[in-house]
């Protein structure tokens, strides 16, 4: 009888102790911040990458408005999107883009006489490619944030060129 009564002593003293909470609240609590924390990130990249595309586009459109718009301009200006420069030197400005992904397109006004009313800068194709693949980390396809990012702008064209 009185080592039962020592044993159930021992569990309910067991029973009892916090020895080790902490580290049981730990392990329930770390995988959400982390999953947070790589959240922010990915939002942040995401973020980072939209928005240099949509200046490099603003600075291939202000270029542009000021060129003669037979089209002569618009190899410089696909690098000047791309590379941050027209001589198209140097890495690229977003891993992955090139000057094949930069769609220059001019409207209205008269364009057999080289003066369109608008120029358009635009980048199709380019897809965003995250850190933390969800798809390629569960090995399904289905909810991938690979995704597209086409930021365009749209600018008058001068009418004449400054000196």
């Amino acid at each position: 009888m009185r080592v039962r009564t020592l044993k159930l002593e021992a569990l309910r003293r067991f029973a009892r102790s916090e020895r080790g909470t902490q580290l049981v609240e730990l392990a329930i609590v770390l995988p959400v911040l982390l999953l947070l924390l790589v959240i922010t990130a990915e939002f942040g990249r995401f973020f980072y990458t939209y928005t240099t595309l949509a200046k490099a586009t603003r600075a291939g459109a202000r270029y542009l408005s000021t060129a003669p718009g037979n089209g002569s301009m618009d190899g410089p200006a696909k690098n000047l999107v791309v590379y941050g420069n027209t001589e198209g030197e140097g890495d690229p400005l977003v891993a992955g883009l090139d000057p094949t992904h930069v769609i220059i397109s001019r409207e209205g006004g008269n364009l057999t006489a080289g003066m369109p009313e608008t120029v358009t800068v635009k980048i199709e194709g380019y897809d965003y490619q995250p850190i933390f693949d969800l798809a390629g980390m569960s090995g399904k396809g289905d909810y991938s944030l690979a995704v597209d990012v086409s930021p365009s702008t749209t600018m008058r064209f001068l009418l004449t060129i400054p000196s």
